[in-house]
């Protein structure tokens, strides 16, 4: 491993860890973005659906950043907007009504149907920002250091 890859694998587990310590409150905030005055058994279930998503979905993110990059099949953002299911599940058994959402959203996230797929790493918590911007621009130079190695632009 060299110094951009070792710095790489830094940024991976910085955005890990951060992305782990978002996800229950992500899943709470979801709910009550859309049942605004939640019994105390639906916020009962928000939080064990944020727990779970921790211990689910914040597993698999830190497993795909510890991969090699030539060998991530997806990206953790693409990971988090999948992960609005622990939040719909709620919702659903709380009888919330689906939101209107538009023609992109209803083609890229058909079963988003509260429309709570995030855009940035930033919708999910504003703490992500940063380590999601990190992580991203160390992926890009490793990446284009390898093409480069490699004779290609």
């Amino acid at each position: 491993m060299n110094e951009d890859e070792a710095a790489l694998a830094g940024y991976a587990e910085a955005l890990a860890t951060a992305i782990d310590h978002a996800l229950p409150g992500w899943v709470e905030r979801s709910v009550a973005r859309r049942l605004p005055e939640p019994s105390a058994e639906v916020r009962s279930a928000a939080t064990e659906a944020g727990r779970r998503a921790r211990s689910e979905l914040g597993s698999q993110i830190r497993e795909l950043l510890a991969l090699d990059i030539d060998r991530q099949p997806t990206n953790p953002l693409e990971m988090l907007r999948r992960g609005v299911r622990y939040a719909t599940e709620v919702l659903v058994g709380a009888g919330a009504p689906p939101v209107e959402r538009d023609a992109f959203a209803e083609r890229n996230f058909p079963d988003d149907r509260f429309d709570l797929t995030p855009a940035s790493f930033a919708d999910v918590d504003p703490a992500l920002h940063i380590p999601g911007l990190e992580w991203g621009a160390a992926k890009a130079h490793v990446h284009l250091q390898r093409r480069r190695a490699d004779g290609q632009r």
